[in-house]
């Protein structure tokens, strides 16, 4: 029997067992019969239920190992929708994207990256409704569809711009439960910061903003986790005299400290949504399945009190200086082939020295995120360690934004 045969009959067994019991509850109430509870003894009488649970543990603990990429990963997040006893085992097994290397579930997409390597990601961009979509790029060519990850929207204000995030490509809104943060950046587009609906760590402090106050008002649900926590801060260097050459920009990751790009550095990693006094089930199509492999795993485990210090130093990352082409007259960075346009927008961010001066040239494999044009509407997106997904796309988007002063 294969395992997507196995999990349809799963489903099949599930709902027919809600169907039983749905009309047994509605027969109670008319007739003021019996209580309908005996129809649970057939479900722990089941297969499922009286599966041994180290003959579960030992199947998906193969499934896991055997399924390294998406798309035969998406059997994996199969798996942990089928029932909570799967799920609870499935968050035992899954990595750390910066151990494994892969974006399993939506809470990945608030961890750090690789170590290791960077992950190729894509962002396709479309000009008539202002909104940005990120993909997991699935093989090396840029024409596959991808693995979605995050969508933004582009809203206008008086004063400034603002990019909703969120985990839903069809529902950008702010008060959707799938909303996870945003871009904003003041009027003259030089100057972006990077808020996130979550804690990114323990004792974060909460940012204050009208937003913030309408989003906590009766016009939405009140339990939407509404939130904003400032992540980073993005600031492109003014252009008044307009004379030619590249942007220049750069981020200071406030959530993230400076010592986790060194040797047995540690950055914030996010575990869970806070979603407690939400059902978690109920969230359909898109779970928020959480992943606990950091508390259970002693090699990754971190400590709160590390990245909380007010005396820790933030990492700061600075675009790299591109070198003059004479032959091509024109401005070159060496993005591995991974763009192809010429674009102002391009960008690679690396470290920035601690006490000043200027960014290694040649330290290609250091380059922390990466973002070129490869054509009309699309992008690549390459991020690795110590950055998220989230973080990553957000800076990527305030290149996309009208800067009066900087061009």
């Amino acid at each position: 029997m294969s395992f997507k045969t196995l999990i349809q009959d799963m489903r099949d067994e599930i709902g027919s067992f809600r169907l039983r019991s749905s009309r047994s509850l509605r027969a109670s109430v008319v007739h003021e019969g019996p209580s309908p509870f005996g129809e649970f003894d057939a479900l722990k009488q089941s297969c499922w239920a009286n599966l041994p649970p180290e003959l579960l543990r030992d199947v998906l603990v193969r499934i896991e190992e055997s399924e390294a990429t998406w798309p035969p990963r998406k059997d994996v997040a199969a798996c942990a929708g089928v029932c909570r006893s799967w799920r609870d085992i499935m968050k035992e097994l899954v990595k750390l994207p910066e151990i494994s290397g892969k974006l399993t579930f939506p809470i990945s997409l608030k961890q750090p990256g690789p170590r290791e390597f960077p992950l190729q990601c894509f962002i396709k961009r479309n000009r008539n409704t202002h909104t940005y979509y990120l993909y997991l790029g699935l093989t090396q060519a840029l024409t596959d569809d991808g693995k979605f990850l995050l969508a933004a929207r582009k809203s206008r204000r008086p004063t400034c711009t603002d990019y909703l995030i969120s985990l839903n490509k069809d529902d950008m809104s702010k008060g959707s439960y799938t909303y996870v943060g945003k871009l904003r950046s003041n009027f003259l587009g030089t100057k972006f910061t990077v808020y996130d609906a979550h804690p990114p760590y323990a004792g974060a402090v909460l940012s204050k903003s009208r937003s913030m106050r309408m989003v906590g008002s009766n016009q939405v649900a009140p339990r939407v986790p509404a939130g904003n926590y400032a992540v980073a801060h993005i600031a492109y260097e003014l252009n008044v005299l307009g004379s030619r050459g590249p942007r220049r920009m750069q981020c200071v990751m406030d959530s993230i400290p400076s010592s986790s790009i060194e040797p047995g550095g540690i950055a914030p990693v996010q575990t869970d949504f806070p979603l407690s006094s939400l059902n978690i089930d109920s969230l359909h199509p898109l779970p928020f399945f959480r992943s606990k492999s950091a508390r259970l795993d002693p090699s990754t485990s971190r400590t709160d009190h590390l990245t909380t210090q007010k005396d820790s130093k933030k990492l700061t990352l600075k675009n790299k200086s591109p070198r003059w082409h004479e032959q091509l007259q024109c401005w070159c960075l060496n993005f591995r082939g991974r763009v192809t346009v010429a674009s102002v927008k391009n960008f690679q961010l690396v470290a920035a020295p601690e006490e000043g001066g200027t960014v290694n040239q040649e330290q290609d494999g250091k380059v922390i995120l990466q973002f070129g044009k490869v054509g009309k509407d699309l992008f690549t997106m390459d991020y690795r360690y110590p950055i998220s997904a989230f973080q990553a796309f957000a800076i990527c988007l305030s290149s996309f934004d009208t800067k009066i002063a900087c061009e």
